[in-house]
C-alpha cells in the first residue's frame, strides 16, 4: 500500500482540500509549544503551517513519495516519551490499520497535546463507498468511538469540533485511480451527499486532547 500512497503524493501536495480550509486552520491553532510531530504528513500542509508559525516540525510518512523526515507509520513511532509539544494528524487515521496502537504512540511521543482531525463515521454505507473509492480506507469513527481511543491512551479530551468539508467528487476519485463501474457505485451509496454540482459533502471532526501531567 506505501507504492500506492507514493504514487499518489503529487495529486495530494496539490489538492486544494487539503491544502487549505477552515478545519486545517482550526487545528494548527490548537499547537502548541514549539516542536511538533506531523503524523501520516501526506503532502505536507499540517506541517508547512506549523513552520509557518514558527513550530520545529518533524514529518512522518510510511511512504517513501510523501518524502516525509521519517519513513515509519503511525503504529511505530520512532521517538522517545514526550519528544514533542505538539502531535498532529489530519485527514488520515481512517487509514490506521491499528488505531488503538497509532493513537497509542501518539500520546506516548507528544509533551503537551494530540491534534485529531479525520472523517467522522457516518453508515455503513459511506463505509462501502470509501472502500470502493479508496482500497486503503480501514474506518471511519464516531465522536463516542474516538474520546474512547484517546482517554484509553492517556489523554484528556479538551475540544470537538465538527465541520462540513465539500470537495468536487470527481477529483476526489481521481486523486485514488477510482473508475468505471466503481465510481459509479460509489456515487449510489453516497446518494444525496453529493449535490447537483458534483460536490460530495462530509463531516470532518477536530479533537484536541492533552497529555495527563
Amino acid at each position: 500500500m506505501t507504492d500506492l500512497w507514493s504514487e499518489r503524493a503529487e495529486a495530494y501536495a496539490e489538492s486544494d482540500t487539503h491544502r487549505e480550509g477552515r478545519d486545517l486552520d482550526l487545528l494548527v491553532s490548537w499547537a502548541e509549544g514549539k516542536t511538533a510531530l506531523d503524523v501520516a504528513t501526506g503532502g505536507g500542509h499540517v506541517a508547512r503551517r506549523l513552520r509557518e508559525q514558527g513550530f520545529e516540525v518533524i514529518t512522518l510518512d510510511p511512504a517513501p513519495g510523501m518524502r516525509a523526515d521519517v519513513l515509519a507509520s503511525a503504529e511505530h513511532i520512532p521517538f522517545a516519551d514526550g519528544s514533542f509539544d505538539t502531535v498532529a494528524t489530519r485527514i488520515a487515521p481512517h487509514h490506521f490499520v491499528d488505531i488503538r496502537a497509532a493513537i497509542g504512540e501518539m500520546a506516548r511521543v507528544a509533551g503537551r497535546v494530540v491534534l485529531i482531525e479525520d472523517t467522522l463515521y457516518d453508515s455503513e454505507e459511506v463505509e462501502e463507498a470509501e472502500r470502493l473509492h479508496d482500497p486503503t480506507h480501514v474506518r471511519s469513527y464516531s465522536e463516542q468511538e474516538w474520546r474512547s481511543f484517546l482517554e484509553d491512551a492517556g489523554l484528556g479530551v479538551e475540544e470537538v469540533e465538527l465541520q462540513k468539508k465539500r470537495r468536487d467528487f470527481g477529483a476526489w476519485c481521481e486523486r485514488t485511480g477510482c473508475t468505471g463501474a466503481e465510481r459509479e457505485r460509489t456515487r449510489e451509496l453516497l446518494g444525496n451527499r453529493i449535490d447537483a454540482q458534483s460536490g460530495y459533502t462530509d463531516t470532518k471532526i477536530l479533537i484536541r486532547a492533552r497529555k495527563a501531567a
